[in-house]
């Protein structure tokens, strides 16, 4: 992180995973809990930084096929979501940094199109 904003990066996209944060639950003695850990402190790093960032928090990933809709937004509990789909998400989130910067977007596979997520309606 600090390696972009000192060559002059504006833009940092991380993708982290659904789940993480101070309260993620991982027990210990899990072999997972490094990694939850690890996550966690990187996303809290660059939520400090100066930097345009985006944190993308995708449940298990799957194989299916993208169907370029996910499920995101309060309540939403952890299922699963295509890789595709994610990788989707990423190339939105990176060009649309004017509605997605200094957002955390937890999301599984879901009904609302992705373009519907980066660009939110103020009904």
């Amino acid at each position: 992180m600090e390696a972009a904003a000192q060559v002059g990066a504006a833009r940092f996209v991380m993708v982290s995973y659904f789940g993480a944060g101070p309260d993620h639950g991982v027990p210990e003695d899990n072999g997972f809990h490094a990694y939850a850990e690890a996550k966690t402190a990187a996303d809290e790093h660059l939520q400090g930084t100066s930097l345009a960032w985006t944190i993308l928090r995708p449940s298990a990933l799957t194989l299916e096929a993208a169907t370029g809709h996910i499920e995101t937004g309060d309540g939403v509990t952890p299922g699963s979501v295509s890789r595709d789909n994610v990788a989707h998400l990423i190339r939105s989130v990176v060009g649309h940094p004017e509605t997605t910067s200094r957002r955390i977007i937890a999301f599984n596979d879901g009904l609302t199109p992705i373009e519907d997520v980066i660009h939110p309606r103020n009904d």
